[in-house]
């Protein structure tokens, strides 16, 4: 049945204008976007469809290739790219955001904007946000890649790295594949190593986050672990 056709109390669009986008579920946000279906199913059907291709994880949905958005029936090329563009534009306001704002103050964005960058990683990604002397952004880049269960991190490249852009501090994360946000040992090492090196180049280390599934990422600064 059409969306068309549902009682009007019921039909997404209306449903947001009555109640906000919160009271919405993923599907019906997504069929809101999609706008139509295809012969047989609704926007709704069509947007279930879509999140059951990527197991209902957001994250997995947002990183995914236009390819893999478009193989999804129904989609096709135009529909994957208009959604691979609000995508785009969700991480840019959240960094334009962190630009103009003590990244400080507003914790939770951070760790919005981290999820959405590296929650669905398949491999370990370490990155830096390198902030200005305001907590202020002034670039987010990854540094290194790597195995399924490793990074290579090297000290020297990230100091380097840090005076390149004049930053004033840092906040580090990376990602766990694995979907345990819980630091190794490794990780408490490398951070203090990390901290002690830029502390020799006035840097200051805020805070590292460890990205694994869709729970908040973790703080080594909230752990006492910097």
């Amino acid at each position: 049945m059409a969306i068309s056709d549902w009682p009007v109390g019921e039909r997404p669009r209306e449903r947001l204008l009555a109640h906000g986008p919160a009271a919405l579920s993923d599907a019906e946000l997504l069929a809101i976007y999609l706008r139509v279906g295809v012969r047989g199913k609704s926007a709704v059907d069509l947007a279930r469809e879509l999140l059951a291709r990527f197991d209902s994880q957001l994250g997995a949905l947002v990183d995914a290739s236009l390819e893999e958005l478009a193989s999804v029936s129904g989609i096709g090329l135009a529909k994957a790219a208009q959604l691979k563009a609000s995508f785009e534009l969700s991480r840019r306001a959240l960094s334009q955001e962190m630009a103009v704002r003590d990244t400080l103050s507003s914790p939770g964005k951070v760790r919005d904007w981290l999820r959405l960058r590296l929650a669905s990683r398949p491999h370990e990604v370490f990155m830096a946000l390198w902030l200005d002397a305001q907590n202020r952004l002034l670039k987010a880049e990854e540094l290194f890649t790597g195995t399924l269960t490793q990074t290579s991190v090297y000290p020297r490249e990230v100091v380097k790295t840090a005076l390149a852009h004049n930053a004033a501090a840092v906040i580090l994360a990376h990602n766990h594949p694995s979907g345990i946000a819980e630091p190794s040992r490794a990780d408490e090492l490398l951070t203090r190593n990390l901290k002690e090196a830029l502390a020799m180049v006035d840097v200051k280390l805020l805070d590292h986050f460890i990205v694994a599934g869709n729970a908040p990422p973790l703080s080594f600064a909230e752990r006492g672990l910097i």
